[in-house]
């Protein structure tokens, strides 16, 4: 099971259970190989025979309530994760398991308080720091925040061969520095302002680090000289300090009222600009659209709608033009679209992150669930609203708010009521965008 070989750790489980049937341990295995590969019902199945058969194994109730948690069927998560407790109530993992059963929960006191008792067991249990962050970041508690988000360690083998010490807030004047990329499309674009950051404080030159779909359009980034896609040979050396880019936060003391929100922050080329509008509508208002995400990512089952079908209400808005910029997954629904609704489909065109951004530059408003465009749309200065799912709400968008100290002005956050509830969420979208027509 270990190595990946899932049919010869199956093989060996069974053989074991042909010599004992009743080994608590080996059912117990049994449901990890099957939950890892998302075989969900069966593994519980093998989970709860093992604690029939053994209920003082720790382990097997921390994974039932892991699998639990993941099928939102959070009491039960919540009875195993405290069960699991109560056999091992000197683990830190327990306790930052149920932290995290809590902060999807929305309990978010006791999420904090588990996290905080996981780390007063054991301080190098990073993991429960970490999750402490998205809570801490989530409130406006930045300082602290930014702190335990250090515990990350996400890209540590990109960084590995870097001769040139991190940067941990040393002082910058003068200095070269080489900004390495984090997590998906979306962070970057969020923070890759912080290279301003930087050189306000007197770096030299600034080398950024990216997404290959990324590259082109950070090339004018403000602050950077010059930007690396990281399918490319990093050099080992060349540069003063090397930082992660979401560390600089950290490092530069940012807070709620601090952050660097001057809008815009990046641009899209002119000629490319100039390309895409003979493309687009030259009467009415021109409304970009994106429904889903990125499949792999963990949440996207909630971020991302069911379907194009359910903003069909918002071709009852007089006066709209409707572009998609769909990428990957969702954009064949556009093809479904019931007959008589116009939606002018660019997505398939778009190569990269400088050409959505140029045809976004012609657009008055996007509309989108949480992805990477959001931040693209607020980063150049247009419109943007962002639909939001009740379940996993990101902590960048905060608790409750409508705006985004991100993006003043320019972001509109639109928020389930209920898990899975996107009608209320495009009703209230609809009503808006009725009032945006009348002003226009």
């Amino acid at each position: 099971m270990e190595l990946g070989d899932v049919t010869g750790a199956e093989a060996c489980f069974r053989m074991a259970l042909q010599i004992t049937p009743d080994f608590a341990e080996v059912y117990a295995n049994l449901g990890l190989l099957l939950d890892r590969q998302g075989v969900a019902d069966a593994a519980e199945v093998y989970y709860r025979h093992s604690i029939e058969l053994n209920p003082t194994y720790s382990e097997t109730h921390l994974n039932l309530g892991a699998l639990l948690a993941n099928k939102k069927r959070f009491n039960e998560a919540e009875a195993a994760y405290k069960q699991a407790i109560a056999l091992r109530p000197h683990s830190p993992v327990g306790w930052s398991n149920l932290g995290v059963l809590y902060a999807c929960m929305k309990r978010e006191l006791e999420a904090e308080q588990c996290h905080r008792m996981a780390l007063s067991l054991d301080e190098s249990y990073t993991i429960a720091r970490f999750n402490l962050s998205y809570i801490l970041l989530r409130q406006g508690r930045f300082e602290e925040g930014w702190y335990c988000l250090e515990s990350r360690n996400w890209f540590a083998e990109r960084t590995a061969h870097l001769t040139c010490p991190r940067w941990q807030g040393e002082g910058v004047v003068g200095k070269s520095i080489l900004i390495s990329y984090e997590a998906g499309h979306g962070d970057m674009i969020q923070f890759c302002r912080f290279a301003s950051v930087l050189k306000a404080q007197g770096a030299a030159s600034i080398t950024m680090i990216c997404h290959p779909a990324l590259k082109t359009l950070f090339a004018d980034l403000q602050g950077v000289d010059s930007v690396l896609s990281f399918e490319e040979q990093i050099p080992a050396s060349g540069w003063d300090f090397w930082t992660h880019l979401l560390s600089i936060p950290h490092y530069c003391k940012t807070r709620l009222d601090t952050i660097p929100a001057k809008i815009p922050y990046l641009r899209a080329a002119t000629n490319r600009i100039e390309k895409w509008a003979p493309l687009l509508p030259k009467n009415g208002l021109r409304i970009g659209l994106v429904w889903k995400g990125n499949s792999q990512f963990e949440n996207d089952a909630d971020r991302s709608l069911p379907s194009l079908d359910v903003l069909t209400p918002l071709w009852t808005v007089g006066g709209v033009n409707f572009i998609s910029l769909q990428k990957g997954a969702g954009e064949d629904e556009v093809t479904q679209l019931p007959g008589g609704l116009t939606l002018i489909n660019l997505g398939p065109q778009l190569t990269d992150f400088a050409d959505t951004a140029a045809v976004v530059a012609n657009l008055d408003l996007v509309i989108c669930v949480d992805t990477a465009i959001a931040h693209l749309t607020a980063a150049i200065g247009k419109p943007c609203w962002v639909l939001l799912p009740e379940y996993k709400t990101d902590w960048r968008w905060m608790i409750d708010r409508t705006d985004s100290p991100w993006y003043p002005g320019i972001v509109r956050l639109f928020r389930q009521p209920a898990m899975g509830d996107w009608s209320s969420v495009v009703a209230k979208v609809v009503a808006a965008l009725k009032q945006w027509v009348l002003r226009a």
